[in-house]
């Protein structure tokens, strides 16, 4: 299908289908009500079609370029039928067990992910390599029929409502470090994995700690080759911070534009608004130039740190722009909307923080992008 013909009948659908695509009020009281609607909204695009293009026919799609599954998840996020954190992990994860599992496990599971059966999250950061994720220790050991996993992770969103995790593992020397690295697909009801949720300040349990205590992973859900990790992580990386950007910021578009709605015009500022206004263009055009290049079989890599920095700077321009035309909403008002207002805002401030730091970001940038000589 072309994207105009896509883009066409998408629309149609999504206004025949708007009342059941709308969040309830449950929807915003918490993450296990979102995460429900979020799994009732794939179901409905993936009965639609719209779910299944773009996506291989192996794992259950209908094929066609990817830029129509960006587009979809364009549409949710701006329309805010889903949020963009828990649509945006299947644009993260599935490519990777597409890519890197074996031809079975992925027909079987990648269906499960697309239609909302499962939700997945990704096992990356620890206590001591949050940023540098080459120095991770959660160690797996190779038993006779699998792997045997012990150690922690942290700040693995989302992973007290997943079904599965993409796993990060030490099996190589610590000194050895990216040279041996495994990754692995885990069923997180395999027992000896503990879950604890870590409460963020804009109050919702998005984060989690999770620690593995001799857990027993099956031999055939080996992503790629043994110690072969580091290529996988540097594989999602960039889908991270690429796809599920263009779903972020059209959100961040989309809250925008409510914010210009319901701010008095003597509370707005026309320079600052038409500075987060150029901003926002400038991200989109990076971000859809992104897409293209996906969509266009190009192989992404640390350029994807510009999307990042741009996100991460936009995001905070608009939340500062409403905390300042919003002002009392933002801080002391307590109806539904006032409240949304505030909890974004305060989210807003990791925006520099999560997906890998500006800090690192430039650094990459710097290093692998510009060519810039480390310094010592």
């Amino acid at each position: 299908m072309d994207l105009r013909t896509y883009r066409q009948e998408l629309d149609e659908w999504i206004v025949h289908h708007h009342e059941d695509l709308t969040p309830t009020p449950e929807a915003f009281t918490g993450l296990e009500g979102q995460f429900a609607h979020l799994s009732k909204v794939k179901r409905l695009a993936y009965e639609a079609g719209f779910g299944r293009w773009g996506w291989p026919e192996r794992v259950g799609g209908l094929g066609g370029a990817p830029l129509l599954r960006a587009l979809l998840g364009e549409r949710l996020t701006a329309g805010g039928y889903v949020q963009p954190g828990g649509w945006s992990m299947t644009e993260v994860l599935a490519p990777t067990m597409i890519d890197f599992a074996s031809p079975e496990l992925a027909a079987e599971v990648v269906p499960l992910l697309l239609r909302g059966d499962e939700h997945w999250c990704q096992g990356f950061s620890e206590p001591g390599s949050g940023s540098n994720l080459a120095a991770l220790s959660c160690r797996a050991v190779r038993a006779d029929d699998g792997w045997v996993v012990t150690g922690q992770k942290v700040w693995t969103s989302f992973a007290h409502l997943s079904d599965r995790c993409v796993l990060l593992t030490r099996t190589g020397p610590k000194e050895s470090l990216h040279r041996g690295i495994t990754a692995l697909f885990v069923d997180m009801d395999t027992p000896g994995i503990t879950v604890r949720p870590l409460r963020t300040m804009h109050g919702v349990d998005e984060f989690c700690e999770v620690f593995f205590d001799d857990v027993h992973v099956p031999a055939d859900r080996l992503l790629g080759v043994e110690d072969g990790g580091w290529s996988i992580a540097m594989d999602l990386l960039p889908y991270e911070r690429s796809t599920a950007l263009w779903h972020r910021g059209a959100y961040v578009r989309r809250r925008f534009e409510d914010l210009l709605h319901d701010a008095h015009p003597d509370h707005l500022d026309p320079h600052a608004v038409g500075e987060v206004a150029l901003q926002l263009f400038a991200l989109r055009s990076v971000s859809r130039r992104t897409q293209h290049r996906i969509s266009d079989g190009e192989r992404l890599g640390a350029e994807t740190s510009v999307d990042k920095l741009l996100l991460s700077s936009t995001e905070q321009a608009v939340y500062d722009l409403a905390s300042e035309a919003l002002a009392e909403a933002v801080t002391t008002g307590s109806d539904p909307a006032s409240e949304r207002w505030r909890s974004e805002f305060l989210y807003s401030r990791a925006a520099t923080i999560y997906g890998g730091t500006t800090e690192i970001q430039r650094n990459v940038l710097a290093r692998r992008v510009l060519g810039l000589a480390e310094e010592h």
